[in-house]
């Protein structure tokens, strides 16, 4: 399988790449700012399993040329068959004392980026493919709502209503769309916005549950958007 996952320098997205990378064959793309990270995940991967190929690629996905993206990701491989949109931007601000910028930015990296990385990629992906985009039970609408986390909820309810968009959109071309809304989830950006809280779920194991729905969930399900949460926190 061809993969490009977004946000892999860190949390689900680092240990997710992982797994994927462990399964022979594969061949993944790692997206994140942090060029450092994923060039040391990178060789991890590589010298693990030597049969699969992991390729860093650092970019911005808030603030990117997706025109430029394209071609990189191609130099790797000709087409391909999964894409996570894993990568989010946290912001825990009282709704008061919120920037526009701020507002454009947590867009930008939450919403935006899936949508233009999905639009980049369509022309080389087959029937079959998934796009898998990685959400928030605060953006799952009718579950419990936590000050300060109004742009951040709001912004992954938006990428929720994206999925079933864009499943309806690509019915004919055959490519699936999903969403996973997570619950707590013990990562970096947990603790930021839940500060001494800790979580049910270590970043490993729902790494684990998402591997395993990117290369097997689409052949069950299409436009959905699954909670995936033991607390929410």
């Amino acid at each position: 399988m061809n993969i490009v996952i977004t946000g892999a320098s860190s949390g689900v997205g680092r240990e997710t790449a992982k797994a994927l990378a462990a399964i022979k064959g594969n061949s993944v793309v790692l997206i994140a700012r942090n060029k450092l990270k994923i060039q040391t995940l990178a060789g991890e991967c590589n010298i693990l399993r030597q049969e699969t190929c992991v390729f860093p690629l650092a970019f911005d996905l808030g603030s990117g040329d997706y025109t430029s993206l394209t071609p990189q990701i191609l130099q790797h491989f000709k087409h391909i068959d999964i894409l996570i949109n894993n990568a989010g931007q946290l912001l825990n601000k009282a709704v008061g004392n919120i920037t526009a910028t701020e507002i454009d930015s947590v867009f930008n990296v939450n919403y935006k980026a899936p949508l233009l990385l999905s639009q980049a990629l369509l022309p080389y992906m087959a029937q079959g493919s998934h796009i898998l985009n990685i959400s928030s039970m605060g953006g799952f609408q009718g579950s419990v709502k936590f000050p300060g986390l109004s742009v951040y909820s709001s912004s992954k309810g938006a990428l929720a209503i994206l999925t079933e968009c864009l499943a309806a959109e690509l019915t004919e071309k055959k490519v699936s769309v999903n969403c996973l809304a997570f619950g707590a989830v013990q990562t970096e950006m947990l603790s930021k916005a839940f500060p001494g809280y800790e979580a049910p779920v270590s970043a490993e194991k729902m790494a684990e549950f998402v591997a395993d729905f990117a290369l097997n969930g689409h052949k069950f399900f299409n436009g959905k958007v699954l909670p995936v949460s033991l607390s929410t926190p």
